[in-house]
This record gives C-alpha cells, structure tokens and sequence, in this order.
C-alpha cells in the first residue's frame, strides 16, 4: 500500500454533494482505503478567474493500485460526475476535478501524469486543504505547511460542515 495525496474540487452545481458522492466513489476499502479528509474550501478560481468560486477539498489514502491506474479511477470518477474533458476550457468551470497531488515519494514526469503535481506549491487551494490533514508530509522536502506559509492562504475559506 502507498500513501496518495488527492486534491478535489469543482464549481458547478451542488458541489459539495458531488464531492461527498466523489469520495464515496474513489475509496472501496480495498484497492483504495480512505486515511484522512479536509473540511471543505470556498476558493477563487485559478487560471480562468471569471467564473465562480470553486469548492476544494484533500484527501490522504492508501492506495494498493499503482500511480496509472488510481488516475484511471479518478478520472473514472470524474465522468460518472459529469465532467467532460474534452468539451471544456483548460482552468474552466466544472463539475468535478481530481488530481493526484503526491503518490509515496515518486517522481514521475510522463504525459498524462507528473507527480508531485508541477504546480502544488503555486496553489494554496490545494496547500490549505493539505495543511489540514497533513501539515507535516513533505513534498520535495517542503513541508506542506510551510509552503502554504510561504505562498499565503489566497483567499482560501474554510466552510462550517454541510448543514452548519
């Protein structure tokens, strides 16, 4: 089993269902066990800023498949949640985006997949998140909360639980 840092998020919708539906759908308890999840973040939009907020979230699991195959199921799961990715705008709206942040200690750098994802440090959407449920895994030997410290919470909100 390998340890893999996920980053969800979405702003279309009822995002908050879609990521609770999402997570439910990645784990099973077998191939993918869920060790740790952030509360949700209210976050401006990276890339593309005219579009509404995005909801963010991170996950830690333990993972028996291997870095190619957890991609394939995160896509997966992205199209049985409404994304299309060859119809949208690169950094545009959409329902549902997940990313593998971090997988072990791996470097990969293929097409389709680079881990740790290239642009981890530049996005406190995905730092704040992380910091939450794992300020002290270090990621190319940066702890995740200090790069959030270094780059700063950019607008990130935590929002109260669903309902609250």
């Amino acid at each position: 089993m390998a340890e893999a840092l996920l980053g969800l998020g979405g702003n279309v919708g009822d995002v908050r269902t879609t990521l609770d539906g999402a997570v439910a759908a990645l784990w099973d308890g077998r191939d993918v066990r869920l060790v740790a999840r952030s509360a949700d973040y209210r976050t401006p939009p990276w890339g593309m800023t005219d579009q509404p907020p995005f909801i963010n979230i991170a996950l830690v699991v333990e993972t028996a498949l291997a870095p190619r195959a957890l991609l394939a199921r995160a896509l997966a799961v992205e199209a049985a949640f409404g994304r299309d990715r060859a119809s949208e705008q690169r950094w545009g709206p959409r329902t549902l985006d997940i990313d593998i942040i971090a997988y072990g200690d791996i470097e990969i750098d293929e097409p389709g997949l680079t881990l740790p994802h290239p642009r981890l440090f530049e996005r406190a959407f995905v730092l704040a998140p992380l910091a939450e449920i794992a300020p002290n895994r270090r990621i190319k030997g940066i702890t995740i909360a200090d790069a959030l410290a270094r780059l700063g919470p950019g607008g990130v909100e935590k929002l109260p639980p669903h309902g609250g």
